[in-house]
């Protein structure tokens, strides 16, 4: 009965509908069109992480003729929390958001305009170097996070530009 359970299960899934992102490896529509993504430099500390993190999940950088551009803003802000009687902060939070573009460049048309963000709390301790470290480590997490959307989002926009007879070639 299980068996007949477990195959009636299987048939059911692969009747949804759902395919994967990246099917067919490198020549995948997905694949084809992260490795033709250019990402300008991005102002900033936090900028330069989120564009290292964008170029590691895009593909093998520069080694495809450039077809859309990926203009980025970031807005990174630190924020109190907790103040303490003596008013001394115990508590911080860091907050990266991102603005960003894919543009076409054969036609400047813009595919995808969205944010992304997200935070991170940081206790402040009396050690100041732990709590500039912890910040710089809350930033470098936030970057590898917010480039995670970006990239889903672009691969999402470029598969759905491949299914509607847009070429995306390498």
């Amino acid at each position: 009965m299980r068996i007949l359970l477990a195959l009636a299960a299987l048939l059911a899934l692969s009747a949804c509908g759902l395919t994967p992102m990246y099917a067919g490896g490198t020549q995948s529509v997905s694949a084809q069109g992260l490795a033709s993504v250019e990402v300008p430099a991005i102002q900033g500390r936090g900028g330069w992480l989120v564009k290292n993190a964008l170029d590691a999940r895009l593909g093998v950088a520069g080694q495809a003729v450039p077809q859309y551009r990926l203009d980025v803003r970031l807005d990174d802000s630190l924020e109190a929390l907790g103040v303490l009687n003596d008013d001394t902060i115990s508590r911080e939070r860091r907050i990266l958001r991102a603005r960003y573009q894919l543009i076409d460049l054969a036609t400047g048309a813009v595919l995808l305009d969205a944010t992304s963000g997200s935070d991170a709390g940081i206790d402040v301790v009396s050690s100041e170097y732990a709590t500039i470290a912890a910040e710089q480590k809350a930033l470098e997490n936030l970057a590898l996070e917010v480039a995670d959307r970006m990239a889903t989002q672009v691969a999402l926009t470029l598969r759905s530009q491949g299914a509607q007879g847009r070429p995306v070639q390498p």
